[in-house]
């Protein structure tokens, strides 16, 4: 990377933890934190040893401080306001997803960007991970020929307390955002339409349904099924969730965050036809969850490379969300529209 950086940070709570490390790794400088606990932001920069401006007050902070972007770390419910202000005060953005509490903040997040020319990106973090570029890679190189099926399970047991136990639709609007941009990122695809059973299992410590099953239409004629519960008790998936993707010539699988496999058909007679194993690319990924976001950022501003959570794009894995929620409550299909 070129000359260093500067940034402010909007949100010092937990999630801050995890961010300010990789900016001190790349050189950036934190000119201000941001928080509406004015003893939060100077505890972080206490804590980072930061040569930075603490304040509760982001209008009067983005007015007054020379920067180049702004990194928003806030409670979804927040993201609208803060980059959209961010964004019309001059700055790009990098924020944490979600994108948005809904899909009408959404919308009006990408019109700030178009009307203000300054770019919005969210950390989608886990396409930051050496092992799903593997995959990717694997699935896209065309040795299974065109894509036909993509499916995800994911079991765990979280005893979270707090808000998720009191959410409507936990598991979708909380975790099925990384599955669901997964999927977009395995395939080089994009959602259609959505038909989903949201449910909520007995012996369930959730209020709201917290289990699922969805099967989503997915550009190219790809078929998106999800199966997940954040109440299933024993044999858990990782967290990334274990994953089929099938073509018309193999299956490659990726299962407990172990390298995927898989296995391409090899010859055209028999009653099974026989195998070989799928080639599994490597991945030049270095660095990973935030700090890829980081540096997709970064090398925006350096050279103008468009990062790959633009939120142009971004924003169709959170149409996959709600669109989601909606057909469970409507109990019909839903085309889920941008």
């Amino acid at each position: 990377m070129s000359k260093s950086k500067r940034a402010i940070v909007v949100g010092a709570g937990g999630i801050s933890g995890a961010w300010f490390p990789q900016l001190k790794a790349e050189g950036v400088q934190v000119a201000a934190v941001v928080d509406l606990n004015l003893e939060n932001a100077q505890k972080r920069i206490d804590e980072y040893e930061l040569d930075s401006v603490a304040s509760d007050d982001l209008d009067k902070t983005l007015a007054d401080t020379d920067a180049d972007f702004v990194i928003d770390l806030t409670i979804p419910e927040a993201h609208c306001n803060v980059c959209c202000k961010a964004m019309e005060a001059g700055f790009h953005v990098v924020s944490e997803k979600p994108m948005a509490a809904s899909m009408d903040q959404a919308r009006q997040m990408v019109a700030a960007s178009e009307k203000t020319g300054k770019l919005y990106m969210v950390s989608q973090s886990r396409r930051w991970e050496p092992i799903h570029d593997q995959y990717r890679r694997s699935v896209i190189n065309g040795q299974l020929g065109d894509l036909t099926t993509v499916n995800c399970d994911f079991y765990m047991a979280p005893h979270f307390g707090g808000f998720r136990d009191q959410m409507q639709s936990p598991l979708i609007l909380d975790m099925a955002i990384h599955h669901f941009d997964l999927a977009r990122y395995f395939t080089a695809s994009d959602p259609v339409a959505v038909y989903a059973h949201e449910f909520n299992p007995k012996g369930s410590w959730y209020k709201g349904d917290v289990a699922t099953t969805c099967i989503f239409e997915m550009t190219d004629g790809i078929v998106f099924t999800y199966r997940g519960s954040w109440c299933a008790e024993g044999c858990y998936t990782s967290w990334n969730g274990h994953w089929r993707i099938i073509g018309e010539q193999g299956t490659i699988l990726y299962e407990k965050d172990a390298t995927p496999t898989g296995q391409i058909a090899d010859g055209d007679e028999g009653f099974t036809r026989p195998l070989k194993d799928a080639v599994i690319d490597p991945s030049p990924i270095e660095h990973k969850t935030m700090r890829g976001a980081l540096r997709e950022m970064l090398a925006y501003l350096n050279d103008g490379t468009k990062p790959q959570t633009e939120c142009h794009d971004n924003i169709k894995s959170l149409a996959m969300v709600f669109a989601a929620m909606q057909s469970s409550r409507e109990g019909k299909r839903i085309e889920i529209k941008i």
